[in-house]
């Protein structure tokens, strides 16, 4: 043990005595049962329905307050409780609106701070007192501590405990004390979250729910194919920008970039509205809460055009600059008969529809008009100098990474690259060979050192950032190529298709999971692969469990544009000391349905491993780091206190 080390450790632990009470606490937490984790995948911007599981725990609220009070409290009113504990204000609001009188209120007070405080005392039960009390709002800590440890409470104490009620709603502090305690609630029935990828794209508010993410109290992401598109773009590389203002566009989103972000995009609108007019196949999807003037939405349709023909342009250099990439059947531009509107593709002739090639020069296909260099140069100065950007992304990179091993489970966005015969597929990168979990590894230092260059723009980090959207090997997209030319300007469907990892059909089976974890170093006799990016067809039988219980897939539908498609509104995943369980939830309307109608979303629940002896935090991520910092402990004692 470094000796300069235990002598700066030595300020921190000044005694003999402080030294043991930090080992005896240590040792002795490292006994309770672990902590409720709560996994959630592909959010797609849809704030709402994640901010509502979040409240809920994926039903864990609703399960505590049944435990407690099913004997006590009729269907209807734990119903009640349970959207109070979701959301607070909202429900302390509806109450006092229809309340009749001020002592029918100070009694609803008196009852509901009574079941609060009981509530938290349940929820807390296999937490220590320090962390319980850093849960607590701040100002009502004393309050709490001396209602949840009651003592003597039929005599000498009854009426202190009484008045201490009394005397919070008498000042007008009810409301704030039980909005405090609604929310350690939500804190404390899920002691860690991991979100499995996609936080971007498609829905309306990822923003906010990076903002709920940077708040909460323990999160980690797996970064997923649409989230690295982002950094990428922060990163410096424009075709990843191309690509997000595209998706926006495509899905009437410009408003993330511009009023969430302030990116403007006046210079691409200027560009459009000289080169484009309207075209069926650039419209954008059509969404009930997203209404535009028919001039708006023909302004989102020209600056598609003009993104997509950029996006198509600015691919090009890196396909040829990086042969490995082996994607030279995607230089698509350079395959058109631009004389007779036709494309061939692999030996077959198609005729182009909706095209929009006004800035494309055929002789040299990837050509940039000056105008155009000039509208991605302006584009990439303002996402790079937004501060919301910058917070968002920096904390992306800070809580995120590509795969994740977890108290011997692995959790990745998107597929382990392998091939038909289940052996890890390689690829070579500089003269260097890759697969399994080296490639994913060199794949994150790549974009680590990216984010760390944003001033170099086509360099091979930055290229390899566009890679990990697009590639083959990549273990975030997981196809053969990506159509998205062949889907806005070919009719025939057949070239649409995108042809998937094998790892997709193989992870049904048993021996290739074990195999993955193998390779990760994880116990296949106990770990799981947890896996987002691929939405599960319910609704056409598909099981999310798969591989006898060894692979999970929680992309369920939380985007209302996968819900048709999967029948439900998204899967969530709940792992404590007693084992896993699934939830499938139903779609979220709104929380007003949730406040009057104490509606959920909650549909069905699977035991997914049950544990044959309950876990404790030894055996945990958190129990390791425990059973190091111990060890240093004793160390410092032996050589300072002992010697």
């Amino acid at each position: 043990m470094n000796i300069q080390y235990l002598d700066l450790l030595a300020h921190k632990y000044d005694s003999e005595e402080t030294v043991a009470t930090e080992i005896i606490n240590l040792e002795a937490i490292l006994n309770l049962p672990k902590g409720t984790e709560h996994f959630v995948s592909d959010l797609h911007g849809e704030n709402n329905a994640f901010s509502h599981v979040l409240r809920n725990g994926s039903g864990r609220v609703k399960e505590k307050i049944r435990d407690l009070f099913q004997d006590e409290l009729s269907e209807t009113e734990i119903n009640d409780f349970a959207t109070l504990v979701y959301y607070p204000e909202e429900k302390l609001k509806l109450f006092k609106d229809k309340c009749c009188n001020k002592q029918e209120l100070h009694q609803w007070y008196t009852e509901t701070i009574d079941r609060m405080i009981k509530l938290i005392s349940y929820a807390s039960s296999k937490y220590t007192r320090s962390k319980l009390r850093k849960a607590l709002p701040h100002q009502f800590v004393y309050i709490i501590e001396e209602l949840l440890y009651k003592t003597d409470e039929f005599t000498n104490k009854k009426q202190y405990y009484l008045k201490i009620v009394q005397q919070i709603i008498s000042l007008g502090q009810a409301d704030k004390l039980i909005t405090g305690l609604a929310y350690t609630t939500q804190r404390l029935v899920v002691d860690h979250l991991h979100v499995v990828g996609d936080i971007f794209d498609r829905g309306p508010e990822p923003d906010k729910i990076m903002e709920t993410l940077i708040n909460y109290h323990s999160v980690d992401i797996q970064w997923g194919n649409h989230d690295v598109l982002w950094i990428g773009a922060f990163a410096g590389s424009k075709v990843c920008l191309a690509n997000i203002i595209r998706i926006c566009a495509r899905y009437n989103n410009l408003n993330i970039i511009e009023d969430v972000y302030g990116i403007n995009l006046i210079p691409l609108l200027n560009l459009a509205e000289k080169y484009y007019d309207d075209n069926p196949g650039f419209r954008p999807k059509s969404h009930e809460d997203r209404n535009k003037s028919d001039q708006e939405l023909l302004q989102i349709t020209k600056m598609h055009q003009a993104i997509a023909i950029i996006q198509f342009k600015l691919e090009m250099p890196i396909i040829k600059r990086r042969p490995y990439f082996n994607m030279a059947e995607r230089l698509l531009l350079e395959k058109i008969g631009y004389d007779k509107s036709e494309i061939t593709i692999n030996g077959k002739t198609y005729l182009l529809e909706n095209t929009c090639f006004a800035t494309v020069n055929p002789e040299n296909p990837s050509e940039l008009l000056e105008e155009e260099e000039q509208v991605m140069e302006k584009l990439l100065f303002s996402v790079q100098h937004s501060e919301k950007l910058a917070r968002h992304m920096i904390f992306l990179m800070k809580k995120g990474s590509l795969y994740l091993k977890y108290n011997g489970n692995l959790l990745i966005h998107g597929c382990i690259p392998i091939d038909e015969a289940g052996n890890m597929e390689k690829m070579i990168i500089e003269n260097h060979t890759y697969e399994g979990h080296e490639l994913l590894d060199i794949f994150e230092q790549y974009l680590r050192h990216a984010f760390a260059h944003p001033e170099q723009t086509d360099d091979l980090a930055t290229d390899m950032v566009w890679y990990l959207w697009t590639g083959a090997h990549s273990s975030l997209f997981g196809k053969r190529a990506m159509t998205t030319f062949e889907r806005y300007f070919i009719k025939d469907k057949e070239t649409h298709e995108e042809i998937k990892n094998p790892y997709y059909h193989l992870r049904e089976k048993e021996e290739i999971c074990r195999k993955i974890l193998a390779d990760f170093n994880l116990n296949p006799d106990e770990g799981h692969i947890i896996n987002g990016h691929t939405p599960v067809r319910e609704i056409k039988g598909e099981n999310p469990i798969k591989a006898n219980g060894k692979m999970i897939v929680i992309d369920g539908g939380f985007s209302k544009a996968y819900q048709s498609t999967t029948g439900i509104a998204g899967y969530t995943l709940l792992y404590n000391s007693y084992g896993m369980q699934l939830v499938a939830h139903e779609k979220f309307n709104s929380k007003k349905d949730v406040l009057l109608k104490g509606s959920d979303v909650l549909s069905v629940k699977r035991i997914v491993d049950r544990e044959l002896e309950r876990k404790k935090v030894r055996e945990t991520n958190e129990g390791q780091r425990l059973l190091q910092k111990i060890s240093v402990l004793k160390s410092l004692l032996e050589y300072r206190y002992r010697s």
